[in-house]
């Protein structure tokens, strides 16, 4: 199977190989997808959690060796909402590429005040504040839950705010499967991109009297992440909202969603 590296900041995956077809999946920049088939310019990739979708010539970088090779070197990953790389380390460099959280890049080992040089997987190299970079992870303890749970929450509160998007999962849009996934996936752990449980992940139903923080909570097409204390973190177009709010399962509080709780299908955990 022949692979490709997403080049662009964000790169849509289509439904149907044309830009005026629905948004399924955004995939980030420096993380590595299988081509699947081609249709004149577009071609359909799997990503590397098991999603398909239609993508532009443009947003990929082809080659099976290139992808390899992009694969063993040292990578970290954008934590900062929105971050750019500069061709100089100074907040007056020239704008080289910007990046949303999520995105990989490559230390070069150079550091200066502050600012680390990095590789993207285009080649293509330049500056960024150092703080926006965090570790890439791709595995996870599960002798460390407490630490896990709470890194879950956390993360996912990182997207508080942030406007809805069918079919987005970065800070500039995202939508409720697309925000769960992601904050999974920055912990280092798959789980399934839709608003179900889905086999082969490693995500399985939980009574849900005993749902903890850092798990989720499945309703009728929607999915939302545990923080404890009845409390739930979503991203929703739903009771007057547009992005990613919080709401209580207490009919006693003032966040309180009445829609919502009646509906919950079931529960999901990785513990």
């Amino acid at each position: 199977m022949d692979s490709a590296l997403i080049v662009s900041t964000v790169a849509p995956l289509r439904k149907a190989a044309s830009s005026e077809s629905v948004l399924e999946d955004e995939a980030l920049c420096g993380y590595q997808v299988e081509l699947l088939e081609q249709k004149g310019r577009w071609h359909r990739v799997r990503t590397h959690y098991r999603y398909e979708g239609w993508v532009w010539e443009e947003d990929l970088l082809r080659g099976t060796r290139r992808a390899e090779s992009w694969k063993k070197v040292q990578k970290l990953t954008v934590m900062q909402a929105h971050a750019d790389i500069l061709s100089e380390p100074k907040v007056q460099g020239i704008l080289v590429q910007d990046l949303t959280k999520g995105a990989l890049v490559t230390p070069t080992g150079e550091s200066r005040d502050g600012w680390e040089k990095v590789r993207l997987c285009s080649g293509r190299e330049g500056w960024i504040w150092g703080a926006f970079l965090g570790s890439y992870l791709t595995t996870w303890n599960r002798s460390e839950e407490e630490k896990v749970r709470n890194s879950l929450a956390e993360t996912a509160l990182s997207y508080l705010g942030v406007q809805y998007r069918w079919g987005g999962k970065t800070p500039l849009g995202i939508d409720c499967s697309g925000l769960c996934s992601m904050s999974y996936l920055l912990n280092g752990i798959l789980i399934n991109r839709d608003a179900f449980l889905a086999p082969g992940f490693c995500m399985h139903k939980i009574p849900l009297e005993n749902i903890k923080k850092g798990d989720l909570l499945f309703f009728p097409g929607h999915v939302a992440l545990y923080l404890g204390g009845r409390r739930y973190i979503h991203s929703t177009t739903g009771n007057n909202c547009h992005g990613v709010v919080i709401n209580s399962l207490d009919p006693d509080a003032p966040d309180y969603r009445a829609d919502l709780p009646p509906k919950i299908l079931y529960a999901g955990s990785i513990f």
